[in-house]
């Protein structure tokens, strides 16, 4: 009676208490899982401060990191809407990778580039695929299985209907403190273009990619009045011959990584020469790489040279910021040109314009690229509005 009562009085839900020696023989066994627990954490430990640290080094050069690709690859994500490569392209539903044109309709079917491009994170580092080790150095090179600079390195963008403006500022690297400015009061948008006579260009390629800017490479070439006007050093001439210009452009190329293509930097008479500037499209076709006129001579073989070699091609419309006789740009004067360039921008879709690095084209940049989008026009990186022979 005495255990029953005792049962009726205690709480619901609330067992009896084991015995003492139940108590002492559970205990025995958990002291001993614990034990052996113990051991074995001590034992891994151990191993692991033996092992040489596979991260201890930094690698200078690196990889798209293979968990980003494989869940491309693996995942086939649906169809999205895409707008890239071919300025006049009509939008239509694509896949990643996919590049097949229609049948009967003659739209072009255009590759998700975010198939093919970095991730944001690595968009400082050089993919190790796309880098050809030469004497000259570090040199771009598209893969044998088709990826490319021009697709790897490319900024992503909306891909939305509607007005579209890429500005490339160029003349960075050659002054530190300008490139800085440049890189931090232009907006992500905006492209830079790299002149490979620059300092620093290595660090300042970094700088720029982090900030989410496209880049590309100013490439010299030799204008009408050469030497008295001259672009400076390596220099691509029309009586140099093909080896000497191959060896100074693949100089150029090696002097940055992370760029989608090539600028030309004057070159009024070299791009008017059909026979010099041929072998170096070539060499662009063979590394997957951009080919950007800066538009200023109407002489330029460039596109048609493009066209049958397969290089992507952009042509600029507007000059930004034309210098007068005090050598430097008005704001005024700068304004202007994007007015212009808004214009061309809502008759044919899209418009490119080019500048340098002065100050003055700087401030006016950053400010009306804060506006623009408010009238209905997205600046757009270079690769955005080139045409692409390969995308059909």
């Amino acid at each position: 009676m005495t255990s029953g009562k005792k049962d009726i009085d205690r709480p619901l839900g609330r067992d009896a208490k084991p015995s003492r020696k139940s108590r002492g023989r559970s205990f025995g066994k958990g002291s001993i899982l614990l034990g052996l627990a113990a051991v074995a954490v001590v034992g891994v430990s151990l191993a692991v401060s033996l092992r040489e640290r596979p991260f201890r080094t930094p690698v200078p050069v690196a990889v798209t990191e293979p968990v980003e690709t494989t869940t491309v690859a693996e995942t086939k994500p649906e169809a999205t809407s895409v707008r890239t490569g071919a300025p006049d392209a009509a939008i239509v539903k694509v896949t990643p990778q996919e590049s097949e044109p229609a049948s009967g309709n003659g739209v072009i079917v255009i590759r998700d580039p975010s198939a093919m491009g970095q991730h944001p994170r690595l968009a400082h580092l050089p993919d190790r695929a796309l880098i050809e080790e030469s004497e000259a150095g570090p040199l771009p090179v598209r893969q044998p299985g088709g990826r490319r600079p021009f697709d790897v390195y490319a900024r992503s963008w909306s891909g939305a209907r509607g007005a579209r403006i890429a500005v490339v500022i160029g003349g960075l690297g050659l002054s530190q403190t300008t490139t800085q400015r440049a890189i931090e009061a232009l907006g992500p948008e905006v492209t830079l273009a790299f002149a490979p006579a620059g300092n620093s260009l290595s660090r300042w390629m970094q700088t720029a990619r982090k900030a989410g800017h496209e880049i590309i490479l100013q490439v010299p070439m030799e204008p009408f009045g050469y030497p008295n006007e001259n672009p400076g050093r390596n220099t691509l001439t029309v009586d140099s011959g093909e080896g000497q210009n191959l060896s100074r452009l693949r100089w150029a190329l090696s002097r940055i990584t992370n760029y989608t293509g090539v600028m030309n930097y004057m070159g009024g008479r070299f791009t008017a020469d059909e026979g010099a500037l041929e072998p170096v499209m070539e060499e662009l076709s063979k590394r997957g790489l951009m080919y950007l006129d800066d538009g200023t001579s109407a002489r330029s073989k460039a596109q048609d040279l493009a066209s049958s070699l397969s290089v992507p091609f952009a042509a600029a419309d507007v000059l930004i910021d034309p210098i007068g006789g005090n050598r430097r740009p008005a704001p005024a004067d700068i304004l202007k040109k994007l007015d212009e360039l808004e214009r061309i921008a809502r008759a044919k879709g899209y418009a490119i314009g080019t500048g340098s690095a002065f100050d003055e084209t700087i401030d006016t940049v950053a400010g009306w690229a804060n506006e623009v989008a408010g009238r209905g026009i997205e600046i757009v990186p270079i690769s955005a509005v080139a045409f692409d022979p390969e995308a059909r």
